[in-house]
């Protein structure tokens, strides 16, 4: 495959039919499948000594800076993505600063010491404003968005080198501030004009960047496995909670994918800040389900320290944030929701109350029951689908796609 060396900055269109991830764009994700393993593999050594709330404020804060480094260069590469050799060399130096950020996130979590994942930061926002720089430069229609974007973004990062000089107990409040400036960037910079983000393009690297996590979670559950079998060998407790994880991780993805999403961005532009901004949420409970998964494994082994409450909590909470949040972004864009409210809110309440019942059923019936819940709320909802499609073709209306229930 041949590139041009260079090709100007224009913006793509809007309405480009059959737009898809890049070779280069999935090469990039898989920077973040490193980093995201990197946080997980934290988190979830925390739960198994049973410290796990005191790791969850460095958890949220290094997620923070992996996903919106990604979602960053992912909605500028939806507007601007020529693919030549400047923007692939660009994108190079992103990658390294992923990579940079990963290698820093031992050090946060055991010593706060958060100096190579700020260079790491750094270094991939720097390169998003050179990205904006001749994006400006090139771009005369969008120039005033693209300046906005660049001095904005290159402003915070003052802040965020600031902020490695504090003591430890100063970050959290100046860390809220930072995240404050930095969502605001592209709501300010976008005031002047919308970059022409491609919404089934945004739709799919938002789906793509789910199974990421989601497959980060199946390999923590292998590590845990892998840990179990070596400290105890082979038992049924070990077997069932494994296999009840993978079932719950492939409900879990059903029902991310039932709910559509491309559609509803491209009728309702104005909301996507809100549908990407909250999938942090999405993305920071699958890759913290993946840590409770691997602490739940062990567990079913026999090595855990915290309680099987505790354990199960693990599992659940990332999981009925996981179900609230598919509810709350697609509420905004669609006509009806999929998956039906009264449904995902009585999952969530089954699926919150499971830990509670530790001491009768166990952490095993514990994680089974979790994945009973979410796998019977995809039956649930394909039921609702096929009465739907049923009753379209009972009036004589042949559905010319997928039909949401009305009911």
């Amino acid at each position: 495959m041949s590139i041009a060396f260079r090709i100007p900055m224009s913006g793509r269109s809007t309405e480009e039919r059959h737009r898809v991830s890049s070779p280069l764009e999935l090469l990039f994700d898989l920077t973040f499948v490193v980093a995201i393993a990197q946080v997980a593999s934290q988190l979830a050594h925390a739960g198994e000594e049973g410290h796990a709330l005191e790791k969850l404020g460095p958890y949220l804060m290094v997620f923070f800076a992996i996903w919106w480094a990604w979602m960053n260069f992912t909605w500028f590469a939806s507007a601007y993505d020529t693919d030549d050799v400047p923007y692939r060399l660009m994108t190079l130096v992103q990658m390294g600063g992923v990579l940079v950020l990963a290698a820093g996130v031992p050090a946060a979590f055991a010593q706060s010491d958060f100096t190579a994942i700020i260079v790491g930061y750094l270094i991939m926002r720097l390169a998003l404003v050179g990205q904006w720089v001749r994006a400006a430069i090139e771009h005369a229609d969008g120039r005033t968005t693209a300046v906005r974007y660049a001095s904005g973004v290159a402003a915070v990062q003052v802040l965020w080198v600031a902020w490695g000089f504090l003591p430890p107990g100063m970050r959290p409040w100046l860390f809220l501030l930072g995240v404050v400036l930095e969502l605001s960037v592209p709501l300010w910079a976008e005031r002047t004009g919308m970059t022409s983000w491609h919404p089934h393009h945004i739709a799919e690297r938002y789906g793509l960047f789910t199974i990421i996590v989601l497959g980060e979670s199946v390999s923590a559950s292998a590590i845990g496995v892998q840990k179990g079998l070596a400290a105890h060998g082979v038992s049924a407790a070990l077997v069932a909670i494994a296999i009840a994880g993978l079932v719950l991780l492939f409900a879990l993805w059903w029902l991310y994918f039932l709910e559509p999403a491309a559609e509803g961005l491209e009728s309702k532009r104005g909301r996507s800040f809100y549908w990407g901004y909250g999938h942090y949420f999405v993305f920071a409970a699958l890759a913290a389900l993946g840590a409770g998964l691997e602490v739940a494994v062990q567990a079913g082994a026999g090595h855990h320290a915290a309680s099987d409450a505790a354990v199960g909590y693990a599992v659940a909470i990332p999981v009925a944030v996981f179900l609230l949040m598919l509810y709350v972004l697609h509420a905004p864009l669609v006509p009806e929701v999929v998956i039906r409210p009264l449904k995902t809110a009585a999952a969530i309440i089954l699926v919150l109350v499971l830990p509670l019942a530790s001491p009768l059923i166990g952490l095993v019936g514990v994680v089974i029951g979790i994945a009973v819940v979410a796998a019977a709320l995809v039956a649930a909802t394909l039921v609702d689908r096929a009465i739907a499609a049923r009753a379209t073709m009972d009036a004589g209306h042949a559905p010319d796609g997928p039909v949401e229930p009305t009911a």
